[in-house]
């Protein structure tokens, strides 16, 4: 588990801080889903602050594309992850997040949708790439 808290830290003086009280679940975090290319697989939905309900996708193989000249959204296959510039790692590793560049059936297209927390792939197709 992760924890979104800062009583381990330092003060701005450089002083040791000690910390007053123990963890609280609402400090509770989670790691990041990186949802790559493959055989579909979504999790199971989770509780998450609020009685808000968060759906991951760990693999995808299908995205939701819609072209903006026409307004058709169809559902088609991923080919292949182009690039990621969120992140060079995840560029490198072709891990799917929101502003990923992907190939699909259509053609290029970029996810407008955060996978690992809304449970779908949805993408635009670019303009100069059809």
């Amino acid at each position: 588990m992760v924890w979104h808290w800062d009583l381990h830290k330092r003060k701005r003086t450089g002083g040791k801080r000690r910390p007053y009280r123990k963890k609280r679940k609402y400090e509770a975090g989670s790691y990041p889903t990186e949802t790559r290319l493959g055989e579909e697989e979504v999790t199971v939905p989770e509780r998450r602050k609020g009685g808000n309900i968060k759906v991951r996708v760990k693999v995808a193989a299908y995205a939701n594309v819609s072209d903006p000249k026409t307004g058709v959204t169809k559902k088609v296959r991923i080919l292949k992850v182009e690039k990621n510039p969120s992140n060079v790692d995840y560029n490198r590793r072709r891990v799917i997040t929101k502003g990923a560049i992907v190939r699909t059936e259509l053609g290029l297209a970029v996810v407008t949708s955060r996978p690992g927390q809304n449970g779908v792939v949805n993408a635009t197709l670019l303009e100069e790439h059809r």
